[in-house]
């Protein structure tokens, strides 16, 4: 008997995407990538067993998602004892649908011959269109419990398990009600049909989204009437009627399209839709890794950013009462320093979160104070342990009170385990932590600004010499696992958690992390 590790291979490796659409005389390649994970399929090893050569194949029709499984091998471990090769067939049919295994011509015909593939719309409504390179893209939204989306929705679940980390499938066989709360978004790029009779859509990525109830507190708004009499029964609620978040559960753009700020369209039309809707209090997110966080920091940024300058948004360098002399209070209040009722008032008004919103504000605020005065700029850091209210210079003090206004943040989120520290250590853990968010805010920001210098050159005709890593963050680059090469915006000492509740059961058993 041989080695294991001869008969074993990287099941990364060995699954091959390909999407196809109809040729001149049979099915072409238009893009052929692998997956970032197999290990809910395969294993945490992601090692299947018993193959020499092997490749699985997965096909995809480009419009609408006709997939096909194709097996391939230069020779396979025969059966000794208890041990034998991995079943793959067995295996790849608890993650994709049975018409995927006919045999290949079959498939390839079916492709060739889609007589309804000329008059494939998306499903769904059109909500936003746009330009990229010189290509046109299109994202379609439709409720979960059209059939059509939810047709197509399962046909590409199998790519959850594939892109987003600990991600499994959506349950589409719940009550209408329930699928009611869900939205699906589909991006997909305008192409020249190869045929005659072939489409003009070629998928790009999709995400989804759900409403769940947002309890209101007695200084919130006024709950939403849904009629007269008891409470009703819950297929008789119409959730667009009541009071909710809209929460982004799965996020994809698969890899042939990244890099071209897909992910950064998807999510602001998303965000748009949750700013029309009277009756969404705000837009989250459930479980976002660091990458997303990165993507989101940046879309989110962007829609702020003009409200916050057109409402001259700063930190006052002085807020003391004038007649305080040398006697200052110990505390500060936060409304001395930022103007607390105009940010609720912006908050409210674009329905972000308000850990998020914390982070962009504080992102903003930083980029206000000129570089030299912040520690990147090469400021000493003996010199941030001065009390910087008593400096001179007004942005070294808007640094102080920005270092100040974080540190309320952060000390507030993890007091439980703070106090249990002691003083010494508890500032070292707040300063260690401090350094680590504003390093993040830092390259986000240069990030942006090599985004706008791109930008205007390109207006002006010309080719500005960019960092590729920063540009990639600038512009929203996205997969559904967003990589693990991105600019971290928590790598904290002390753990930032959002303040976004948990979804309700059955969509967060649903939906995991990206």
């Amino acid at each position: 008997m041989q080695n294991e590790g001869d008969w074993s291979c990287d099941s990364n490796d060995a699954v091959q995407i390909t999407l196809v659409q109809p040729g001149e005389q049979k099915p072409t390649t238009i893009a052929t990538f692998h997956p970032q994970f197999t290990y809910p399929i395969f294993g945490d090893e992601e090692r299947i067993f018993g193959y020499k050569g092997l490749i699985i194949r997965l096909r995809f029709a480009a419009h609408d998602l006709r997939s096909h499984v194709h097996i391939s091998y230069d020779e396979k471990f025969k059966t000794v004892g208890d041990t034998a090769a991995t079943d793959i067939n067995k295996t790849l049919r608890d993650w994709i649908s049975e018409s995927a295994f006919t045999s290949l011509s079959e498939y390839e015909k079916a492709v060739q011959n889609d007589k309804n593939a000329k008059d494939f719309v998306p499903p769904g409504k059109l909500v936003h269109t746009y330009t990229t390179n010189g290509r046109n893209y299109e994202i379609w939204a439709g409720s979960l419990a059209d059939p059509d989306v939810r047709h197509l929705l399962e046909r590409a679940q199998i790519f959850v398990p594939l892109f987003i980390e600990a991600g499994t499938p959506l349950a589409t066989d719940d009550p209408e009600w329930t699928l009611q709360r869900w939205t699906v978004y589909f991006v997909y790029e305008v192409i020249t049909p190869p045929t005659p009779t072939a489409s003009k859509y070629s998928i790009v990525g999709y995400a989804t989204t759900y409403r769940w109830w947002f309890y209101l507190n007695r200084e919130g708004p006024k709950p939403v009437a849904v009629g007269n009499g008891p409470f009703p029964y819950p297929e008789k609620i119409n959730f667009f009627e009541l009071p909710s978040r809209l929460r982004i559960a799965q996020f994809l753009i698969l890899p042939p399209h990244q890099g071209s700020g897909h992910g950064t369209h998807l999510y602001t039309t998303i965000h748009k839709a949750c700013v029309e809707d009277p009756t969404v209090v705000e837009l989250t997110v459930e479980d976002p890794n660091e990458a997303f966080d990165a993507l989101r920091d940046t879309a989110d940024y962007h829609i702020l950013r003009p409200e916050l300058i057109k409402r001259d948004v700063n930190i006052n360098p002085n807020p003391y009462p004038p007649d305080t002399g040398k006697k200052r209070p110990r505390l500060m209040p936060t409304a001395a320093l930022i103007p607390t009722k105009t940010l609720h008032e912006i908050r409210s008004t674009y329905k972000i979160a308000p850990t998020q919103f914390a982070h962009i504000l504080e992102m903003f605020l930083l980029s206000r104070i000129p570089f030299k005065n912040r520690v990147a700029g090469g400021a000493n850091m003996a010199r941030l342990l001065i009390k910087k209210h008593n400096a001179e210079d007004e942005n070294d003090r808007r640094y102080y009170w920005w270092r100040m206004l974080v540190k309320q943040r952060l000390y507030k989120r993890s007091r439980d385990v703070l106090i249990q520290l002691d003083l010494s250590d508890r500032i070292q853990k707040l300063d260690e932590t401090l350094a680590n968010v504003e390093e993040g805010y830092e390259n986000l920001l240069k990030a942006l600004d090599n985004r706008e210098e791109r930008i205007e050159a390109r207006e002006e005709g010309e080719e500005a010499e960019v960092d590729p890593k920063k540009a990639t963050i600038a512009e929203g680059n996205a997969n559904g696992s967003f990589g693990r090469d991105r600019t971290k915006r928590k790598y904290t000492v002390i753990e930032d958690e959002e303040d976004e509740d948990e979804g309700p059961g059955d969509a967060a058993k649903k939906t995991k992390k990206f």
